[in-house]
């Protein structure tokens, strides 16, 4: 009988640390993206053929159903910023998110090719907070002090419109939000909505969801159709976390029979997991965009 050197026997615990070691990256990023997500209150606007966010390096492009918006911007339009945050204080994911709406906001200003100019409070002081106050932001952590700024108001002459407070765990909504308030702004909500071809399997699911359609108000039928969403995707993120348990469960199981194969065929599976996530993900996220312009297509119709 062969008994494995110590070179061999290191090489073999190395490699299975290895394996160890990007079976429990696989199992931690997953985890991680479907507890943020079970967290989140969901609520993602994207087109259902437009660009997906991509999964490292700088802002996700913008929506097809925003960029329908702005094209259709008559008057210029200010998006005054406020970042009125103690650079002590306040904390590394609110500093790295508030940097992330800024891009978010270049990509707009660029988008609309001049008729949108992006104003930017960055510097704490008594008149910036009172300009905060008075476009309607609302301060948050005044335990700490005065108080931080994080929102954004959308002006066109005399009509505004605001994002009071924004947080990192609602970054999935903003853009949503933020062009649904410029639209507003704007009146240009109808033209954007009747530009996109109606959804015939989406205008039955909203018929579904919301047998008495025709008496609710936009605003109540987006919470339907939010709820109903938020619903699918909890269930989708369940289902996942017990894939990826039953898979994780494979992998120590494999490491204790000192199965090289099987830990690689577990450490396959995570990465097929990760792959099924995105496909997931742009799933939900387009049929809940073609719900809610579906409802918008049917309130917009009964006027």
């Amino acid at each position: 009988m062969n008994r494995p050197t110590p070179d061999n026997a290191r090489g073999t615990e190395s490699r299975s640390r290895g394996a160890a070691a990007r079976v429990r990256g696989l199992v931690f990023g997953l985890a991680f993206f479907a507890a943020g997500m079970a967290l989140s209150a969901w609520w993602f606007w994207r087109a259902p053929h437009g660009p997906a966010a991509p999964e490292s390096g700088g802002p996700p492009a913008l929506s097809e159903a925003t960029k329908a918006v702005l094209r259709r911007v008559g008057s210029p339009v200010e998006i005054r910023f406020y970042s009125l945050l103690d650079a002590a204080g306040a904390s590394d994911s609110e500093r790295a998110f508030s940097g992330r709406v800024d891009q978010l906001l270049a990509q707009y200003e660029q988008e609309a090719a001049g008729k949108i100019k992006v104003s930017r409070s960055k510097i704490f002081s008594d008149a910036a907070a009172n300009a905060a106050l008075a476009d309607g932001i609302k301060p948050f952590h005044l335990d700490q002090g005065d108080g931080y700024y994080l929102g954004i108001a959308v002006v066109r002459a005399k009509e505004k419109e605001s994002l009071p407070v924004l947080a990192p765990e609602w970054e999935q909504a903003l853009e949503p939000d933020l062009t649904r308030a410029i639209a507003r702004a704007t009146e240009t909500v109808s033209e954007a909505v009747f530009a996109t071809r109606p959804d015939p399997a989406a205008l039955d699911a909203v018929r579904r969801l919301i047998p008495n359609v025709d008496s609710v108000s936009l605003d109540q039928g987006t919470e339907v159709l939010r709820q109903s969403s938020l619903a699918e995707f909890k269930k989708e993120v369940q289902e996942m976390q017990a894939r990826v348990k039953a898979a994780e469960d494979r992998f120590l199981q494999a490491q204790a029979d000192q199965s090289e194969a099987g830990q690689e065929a577990a450490r396959k599976d995570l990465q097929q997991l990760q792959a099924e996530r995105l496909v997931s993900q742009r799933r939900l996220t387009a049929a809940s965009q073609a719900q809610r312009i579906a409802l918008q297509q049917i309130k917009e119709a009964a006027h």
